[in-house]
């Protein structure tokens, strides 16, 4: 039986990507979303190249969506906790409220109520594997980003204590925390303002999804007593939350 993989937030991005990569290491897929149609889409490309792709669409703020949808899963190897955004940028003075709740909803309570149905499959079989997609904003925190870089935080030091949690039963626990990638991140952070998205990776090569994913996939096939606690993953161009080289084409 092949292994079997979650992905949470599979509909673009790092999700997408992930499970594309995994799908090519031979694992079967869960992929999970709001957009069924982008869910389907994903998993017409993964049969085509010959895996397998059950796809759930719900949204991960919503507890009893959340049990409704996974509880009937009997088994999980492989979990990804990428579902997350960034709502807004703005001083704290400013800022709104409804983005706040979407980002601690979603980062936070919705990375909790996946891991809550998934990890006792993990703990009775006696083994498995979480990656948590936090930041560099989980221990770097910047201007206008005080709720964003809350919710990170808070995905950094619950991927710490779950680890310990899960330590005597044999599940592994990872957290990948990127610099810039160029996902959807952007756009949906400035409410699908095209142009401020594009600003932020000026004279910029960032990272991609699928850079990512490939991140996930080296780290998901070490050996059983090899584990990646914490990666951080930069742009060569970007040393921190703070400073980002960028190379900007001369005017002709």
């Amino acid at each position: 039986m092949n292994k079997q993989a979650l992905i949470t937030g599979a509909t673009s991005g790092i999700g997408r990507a992930t499970a594309l990569r995994l799908a090519r290491e031979g694992y079967d897929i869960t992929a999970t979303g709001r957009r069924a149609e982008r869910l389907a889409q994903l998993a017409r490309e993964i049969a085509a190249a010959g895996g397998r792709c059950t796809t759930l669409a719900f949204d991960v703020r919503s507890e009893e969506e959340v049990r409704r949808a996974l509880e009937p899963l009997e088994r999980v190897d492989l979990l990804v906790n990428n579902a997350g955004l960034a709502a807004g940028l703005e001083h704290i003075d400013r800022g709104d409220t409804r983005d706040w709740d979407a980002m601690i909803d979603t980062n936070v309570k919705g990375l909790l109520y996946v891991t809550r149905v998934i990890a006792p499959k993990m703990v009775a079989a006696g083994r498995g594997h979480i990656f948590n997609i936090g930041s560099i904003a989980g221990t770097e925190p910047y201007e206008n980003g005080a709720v964003y870089c809350a919710s990170k935080h808070a995905v950094h030091a619950i991927s710490q204590s779950m680890r310990a949690d899960l330590l005597a039963a044999g599940v592994k626990v990872t957290e990948i925390r990127p610099g810039m990638v160029e996902t959807e991140f952007s756009l949906v952070r400035f409410h699908g303002d095209r142009e401020a998205a594009d600003r932020v990776y000026d004279g910029v090569e960032p990272l991609t999804g699928e850079d990512i994913a490939e991140a996930i996939a080296w780290a998901a096939q070490l050996p059983a007593h090899m584990n990646v606690n914490d990666m951080v993953l930069m742009p060569a161009q970007q040393a921190g939350a703070y400073y980002t080289h960028r190379k900007h084409t001369p005017e002709r």
